[in-house]
């Protein structure tokens, strides 16, 4: 990172985390203004500034409505940046059609954004769908657009059976799928499990990959069915007592940790309940894919999050034990959940 662009990532995180739009869209044009290319603007500047606030909320430097805050008012500057006529670029001939959308319940739309406006730089005609897009609806625009390739983003783990469906959804038109985010592993593991056509880290990744041209078609009216089907019995089985145990856990922790409670209220961090409902998320989205390591590195995570934040790493050994006093008869989660318990006893 060139100090020029560090002195402008400086300027922008100042604007975003204290909500000042015009100051954020004043910094980002005068590094265009400055001769910075759009394109680096994008994605080593307003990139750069977003990555830092999920870091830094992890970290609990900045607190929830600081985070949604500084990313409303990066939004705002990817609005602005895509509106200057030097953005407004016609599509390129023989460039193509691309669909950016996130996965039906995957709210983080940021990532998508900004490869649909990247890809726009380079001359792509861009349908970006925002965030959580159903996946009928989904189907139903390719029906009607027929673009080359879609882009499907997803920022989070448990959104893994929905992006499944999407894919196979997808395919099954004859229109091939580029996955890209968190939620698809950090060397692309699940995009690959799931069926993907290909698989980009980020933005800049995701728009060289097209450059060569989008993925091959896949063949005309391929069946969803044609896929390993992944939810087995002990997902299909979490799945549909999901809502009770996230009660009965719930209970449980409380009875375990009295002082718990207290402690999230002081902090002002919702309710333990939460907490839970995100184990058991992940520990579904670990059973789909078949993945121990997906649940571990979560728990890992999570500890990180609640020490940060002055809860004690430990509470969530209680969460780990309730749950498997509650599945006895599922014998890989039974694994999982010790694996788990391993991270967040150290």
């Amino acid at each position: 990172m060139t100090h020029d662009v560090e002195e402008r990532v400086e300027t922008l995180w100042a604007a975003a985390t204290a909500g000042d739009e015009y100051a954020a869209a004043d910094a980002v044009l005068a590094a265009l203004d400055a001769g910075m290319p759009m394109e680096t603007l994008l994605l080593d500047v307003v990139a750069a500034v977003q990555s830092r606030v999920g870091l830094e909320w992890v970290a609990d430097r900045i607190t929830v409505a600081q985070e949604h805050t500084a990313t409303a008012v990066n939004e705002r500057v990817l609005a602005t940046l895509a509106h200057l006529p030097s953005a407004r670029r016609s599509p390129e001939p023989g460039r193509g059609r691309i669909t950016v959308a996130c996965v039906h319940g995957e709210w983080h739309a940021f990532p998508a954004r900004l490869l649909a406006e990247v890809l726009r730089l380079r001359g792509w005609h861009v349908d970006y769908l925002g965030a959580q897009v159903p996946t009928p609806h989904l189907v139903a625009h390719l029906h009607r657009t027929d673009p080359d390739a879609v882009a499907l983003s997803g920022s989070l783990a448990p959104r893994l059976p929905a992006a499944h469906a999407a894919i196979t959804s997808c395919q099954a038109v004859g229109t091939p799928v580029l996955a890209g985010g968190a939620a698809f592993g950090p060397d692309g593991r699940y995009a690959r499990l799931l069926g993907a056509d290909a698989w980009a880290p980020d933005a800049c990744a995701a728009a060289d990959l097209l450059a060569g041209g989008p993925p091959r078609r896949p063949a005309s009216g391929r069946s969803a069915e044609e896929r390993p089907h992944l939810a087995g019995p002990e997902y299909a089985d979490l799945t549909g007592s999901a809502a009770d145990l996230v009660r009965g856990v719930a209970e449980e922790l409380t009875r375990r940790v009295p002082e718990l409670a207290p402690a999230y209220a002081e902090r002002r961090l919702g309710h333990p309940a939460e907490d839970v409902a995100s184990v058991i998320d992940h520990l579904r989205a670990a059973l789909y894919v078949d993945d121990p390591e997906l649940f571990s590195s979560f728990a890992g995570w999570m500890a990180d999050v609640l020490t940060a934040r002055g809860i004690p790493a430990r509470v969530l050994l209680p969460v780990l034990e309730a749950l498997a006093e509650r599945l006895p008869g599922s014998p890989r989660a039974l694994v999982m959940l010790e694996g788990a318990r391993d991270v967040a006893r150290r």
